[in-house]
């Protein structure tokens, strides 16, 4: 599903896994596919973020960023998300090429070194600088990079969700499985619980603060992410979105990666 940043969200078309598929299957890629559908037509979004970085003892350090989207029809969206501060990680930038059942592409610039660094598949699940999102997180999540099942019906914050469980196709994922709540009125995620490749609970996402653009396109102006296995945790503060404002995929190159300030 194309919800921008990617965890977050769970954010079309049938794949030979789903050839098999029982109801508690066909019932939860049904949801997938219907979240994927309410928020097409986008076109590319800018936006301001403050990531807020947490450990164990409650200490925090602040980053500022901005966040370029572009959609791409018939493929996974493009993205770049640019550091603006602190001074260390100015002009720090990552560019993601997300894809359906193709392995996604992200490239990190490092400007103290003057190079672009290729994230290889191998290495997607490990943290993005210092977060709690892992790289994986920050692509869009496309319905065709997992294989999907109903569990029930059941309320987040008195909100009455659908409880879906995904499990990555790719063999790189750093997950095994999740769980998402979706709420039935607007198919927003409302939570999204991360299990490791040991099957245990790794962390848990909670989007709030929704509020809708374009008559259509509902945003996340909050997504707070804990780690549950080490009392680390990661808040971003999402502001001034803005759709259909030119982007285009010259905008989203390894030379722009290099430009972006």
């Amino acid at each position: 599903m194309k919800r921008s940043v990617a965890p977050l969200a769970i954010f079309a078309m049938l794949v030979p896994a789903f050839v098999l598929a029982g109801p508690a299957e066909d019932k939860g890629l049904e949801i997938a596919k219907e979240a994927d559908r309410r928020d097409e037509g986008y076109g590319d979004s800018r936006s301001k973020m403050v990531m807020i970085l947490r450990n164990k003892r409650g200490q925090e350090s602040k980053r500022e960023l901005d966040i370029r989207t572009l959609e791409v029809k018939g493929d996974g969206d493009k993205s770049m998300t640019v550091f603006h501060t602190p001074r260390d990680v100015r002009g720090t930038a990552l560019l993601t090429f997300s894809h359906g059942v193709e392995p996604d592409e992200q490239w990190l610039y490092l400007p103290a070194l003057r190079r672009v660094k290729r994230i290889a598949s191998n290495n997607k699940s490990g943290p993005f600088m210092g977060s709690e999102f892992a790289y994986e997180d920050l692509s869009s999540q496309e319905v065709e990079k997992y294989t999907y099942k109903y569990l029930k019906d059941e309320k987040v914050d008195g909100v009455d969700c659908f409880l879906v469980e995904q499990y990555p196709v790719s063999k790189d994922s750093g997950y095994t499985r999740l769980q998402a709540w979706l709420d039935k009125d607007e198919y927003r995620l409302r939570k999204i619980d991360f299990y490791d490749r040991k099957g245990a609970l790794l962390k848990t996402l909670t989007p709030s603060e929704y509020k809708q653009y374009l008559g259509k396109h509902w945003r996340a102006h909050k997504m707070n992410m804990v780690n549950h296995q080490t009392g680390k945790s990661t808040e971003l503060i999402w502001s001034e979105f803005k759709f259909k404002t030119g982007l285009k995929d010259d905008d989203f190159t390894r030379t722009r990666l290099q430009q972006v300030l």
